[in-house]
């Protein structure tokens, strides 16, 4: 049976939908308040086994810099094993849930919360390891075991869409950014047409539009062009993105056509968005020598700070400063993810936030 074939007999047996369409329900955006983001930690049976010494010390400094502002919720599999790499995180901020994983990378198999009214609502979307790229039977059940023992306090509700929180970006107002690459990709919505699609998007999350980037992606992203790796809503009108000034660069044209249709769209009043071009980062290669996803966009936005990747290359100061002006109001911490893009990922991917009343301090 083909991948695409095996993704519709999925839908097909499993599909479940959200209730019918209702005006109160939400998709927050990132900076509104949270209780706490989600962290899968590396172990010896995931694709880290080979550079735990290297990429633990990267999850230890974005534990411990969420922990001086909110709760950390960690999974793992042997909670004995991460606690030395925890001893900074507030005791009293830290959740510890011992379950099995395949990999690490909570944006995408994390759970997505809307509100409904004033009722958060964790939806657990099927997913599928990018596109039925690399094993997820563990991670897809991450979220549901997180539910059943009570750390998520709220309602859980299955969804039958294959997606992945790295995919989409809300300004908390009505307004999704995705783009083609990634959820038109035929591994994950075969069955569905782009319209068919976009509506069951506004059903689920509550939309008045969906804006769908249609270039764009980064060499070595194993995702299909997740739009946290592009472009990201910094507030209702301004929207920050990559952008490669190198006309040598195999992202040049791709990033130029991406700005265009960026520059093309309005807010939601009719205004055109301001858009801020960060910083690009000079290539990261591996050791192989294919060219490594380093992006400033994959930045974390938390209460009152942003967690903002660097790679150890000469524009980690200058993206600092630029994501600093972008919110003048919250800390600005540079977390080193030079080891993290080794596995074409990023500091937003292996995070997902959870807003305010989802997760709670974790019972004596």
């Amino acid at each position: 049976m083909t991948s695409s074939a095996s993704v519709c007999v999925f839908f097909q047996m499993f599909a479940v939908m959200p209730d019918a369409p209702s005006p109160q329900r939400r998709l927050p955006a990132e900076w509104e308040p949270q209780s706490a983001v989600q962290l899968t930690f590396p172990h010896a049976n995931s694709d880290w086994a080979d550079m735990l010494d290297e990429v633990l010390p990267c999850f230890s400094a974005i534990a411990s810099a969420i922990g001086r502002y909110q709760n950390v919720l960690v999974v793992c599999p042997d909670a004995a094993a991460v606690r030395p790499w925890l001893r900074d995180v507030p005791p009293e901020r830290l959740v510890i849930a011992e379950i099995p994983s395949n990999d690490t990378w909570a944006r995408d198999h994390g759970g997505i919360t809307i509100w409904e009214g004033d009722r958060p609502v964790v939806l657990d979307f099927f997913f599928s390891g990018w596109g039925l790229k690399f094993p997820a039977d563990l991670d897809n059940r991450i979220t549901r075991h997180l539910w059943e023992r009570g750390l998520l306090r709220a309602e859980h509700r299955y969804v039958g869409l294959l997606l992945e929180g790295g995919s989409i970006e809300s300004d908390g107002q009505g307004t999704l950014l995705t783009t083609t690459e990634c959820l038109l990709s035929p591994n994950r919505h075969p069955h569905l047409t782009r319209d068919q699609l976009e509506a069951q998007l506004r059903e689920c999350f509550g939309l008045q539009r969906v804006l769908w980037l249609e270039h764009g992606q980064l060499a070595g992203d194993d995702t299909d062009a997740h739009i946290d790796t592009l472009a990201r809503f910094c507030s209702p009108d301004t929207i920050a993105h990559v952008y490669c000034p190198d006309r040598h660069d195999e992202h040049f044209e791709p990033l130029q056509a991406m700005e265009r249709q960026l520059q093309q769209w309005t807010t939601l009043d009719g205004h055109p968005y301001h858009l801020v071009r960060l910083p690009w980062p000079n290539a990261c290669y591996a050791a192989d020598g294919h060219r490594l996803p380093a992006t400033y966009a994959n930045f974390l936005i938390i209460n009152g700070a942003v967690l903002v990747p660097t790679y150890r290359v000469p524009q980690d100061d200058e993206a600092i400063a630029c994501i600093q002006a972008l919110f003048p109001d919250r800390d600005i911490i540079g977390i080193d993810c030079r080891p993290l893009i080794e596995q074409h990922g990023s500091l937003h991917c292996v995070t997902m936030q959870y807003p305010v009343s989802v997760v709670g301090p974790q019972n004596p």
